[in-house]
C-alpha cells in the first residue's frame, strides 16, 4: 500500500483501471470457465491490451507521428496489432491446452479466432487515444495545480520578504530623527540610505523608473560612497534631461559603482569624477569620467560589470545601443546611449 500511494496520482489511477478491466474480465468469464481458468484468461487479455496500449501512447505515436511519419507510423501499428494477434491467439490456446484442457488438442487454434483477436486488440488500440487524453488532461491539471501552490507560495514569500525591510525602514526612521538632534549630517546619511533600500524594494523589481527616481538612486550612493574616502574629491553631475523619462531601473549604475570601486585612490587629494547626463535626438546619454588611482585596487577576480551590463543591455534593446570604455594613461572614460 505504501508503493501505492507514493505514486503520481496518473500513475495510480492507470492501475486501478487495468485493475478494474481485468475484475470485469474475471467476473464475465467466470461463470463459463471456472476460477482459476477465468483469470489466467482476464490477466492474460489485460496484458496485451495494456501491451497495445502503451505500445502506442508512450512508443509509436510519440516518435513517429508526432514526428511526422505517419506512413510509418501506420505501417508499425498494422504489423504491431496482427504480431499481438497472433501471439494472445497462440498464448491463449497454449495456456488452456497446458493448464486446463484434460485432452489438449493440438491445433484448435481457427481463422475466426484469430480475427475475433485483431479486432479485439483494434478496438483497444482505438481506446488508446482516449486513454491518452485522459491521462494528458490529468497531467496538466496537475502541473496546473503545481503552478498555483508555487504561486501562493511565491506570494507568501513576498508578504514575509516585505515584512523585514518595513521594519527596518520604520527602524531607521526611528534613528533618523533621534539623530537629527544630536547630528544633522548623519540623519541625513541615514535618509539616503533609507532612500536606496527603499529602492531595491520598491522600484528595481519594476520594468521601468521615473529618470528622476534612478538619479536620486545614483546621488544617494554617491552621498555614501564618499563617507569612505579619506579626503574630499571633485565631482561634478552634469544634468540636462527630462525627469518624466522612463528607463529600466539600475541601467546607469554599473559607472557609478565601477568609479568607487576601481577609481579613486583614497589616499589622494585630488580625485576628479565628472559625470554627465543629457537626452539628445531622442537618445539618453550617460559619461562618465574618472581619472586612475596611482595605486590601482588589486581585487581577487576581474570585474564583470560591464560585461553584466552589456548582456542586459542586449537583452532590452537588441543592437539599438552603444556602449564604450576607453583608458588613457590618466583616465578612464565610459559612454551608454540608449534610445528612449
Amino acid at each position: 500500500m505504501g508503493i501505492f500511494k507514493a505514486m503520481p496520482a496518473t500513475s495510480r489511477l492507470q492501475w486501478g483501471l487495468w485493475c478494474l478491466l481485468m475484475l470485469l474480465l474475471f467476473f464475465t468469464l467466470l461463470p463459463e470457465d471456472g476460477f482459476w481458468q477465468s483469470g489466467a484468461y482476464a490477466l492474460t487479455n489485460t496484458a496485451f491490451y495494456a501491451l497495445v496500449v502503451y505500445g502506442n501512447i508512450s512508443f509509436l505515436y510519440p516518435r513517429l507521428f508526432l514526428k511526422n511519419r505517419k506512413v510509418l507510423y501506420f505501417i508499425a501499428v498494422v504489423a504491431g496489432l496482427l504480431l499481438a494477434s497472433l501471439l494472445r491467439s497462440y498464448g491463449m490456446v497454449w495456456i488452456y491446452n497446458t493448464f486446463f484442457n484434460e485432452k489438449p488438442d493440438p491445433a484448435p487454434m481457427t481463422t475466426m479466432i484469430f480475427v475475433r483477436n485483431v479486432s479485439g486488440l483494434l478496438t483497444i488500440f482505438l481506446l488508446s487515444f482516449i486513454l491518452r487524453i485522459f491521462i494528458a488532461y490529468f497531467v496538466l491539471k496537475r502541473k496546473t495545480e503545481e503552478m498555483q501552490q508555487q504561486h501562493a507560495q511565491t506570494e507568501l514569500e513576498l508578504l514575509k520578504s516585505q515584512v523585514q525591510p518595513h521594519f527596518l525602514f520604520n527602524t531607521l526612521n526611528n534613528i533618523y530623527y533621534e539623530a537629527f538632534r544630536e547630528a544633522p549630517h548623519t540623519a541625513q546619511l541615514i535618509e539616503k540610505l533609507s532612500d536606496i533600500m527603499r529602492y531595491f524594494v520598491d522600484e528595481s523589481p519594476k520594468d521601468k523608473v521615473n529618470l528622476s527616481t534612478e538619479i536620486n538612486f545614483i546621488e544617494n550612493y554617491i552621498a555614501l560612497e564618499k563617507i569612505r574616502i579619506r579626503h574630499e574629491i571633485g565631482l561634478t553631475f552634469t544634468r540636462n534631461i527630462d525627469n518624466d523619462y522612463r528607463i529600466p531601473p539600475m541601467l546607469l549604475m554599473t559607472f557609478v559603482e565601477n568609479i568607487f570601486k576601481h577609481g579613486i585612490d583614497k589616499s589622494s587629494t585630488q580625485n576628479q569624477i565628472a559625470i554627465t547626463l543629457l537626452c539628445r535626438d531622442n537618445h539618453l546619454i550617460f559619461n562618465t569620467r574618472n581619472e586612475l588611482p596611482r595605486h590601482p585596487v588589486v581585487s581577487g577576480q576581474r570585474g564583470s560589470g560591464i560585461d553584466n551590463l552589456r548582456k542586459r543591455l542586449v537583452l532590452l534593446y537588441g543592437d539599438k545601443f552603444e556602449l564604450k570604455t576607453e583608458r588613457s594613461d590618466n583616465h578612464f572614460n565610459a559612454s551608454l546611449t540608449v534610445p528612449l
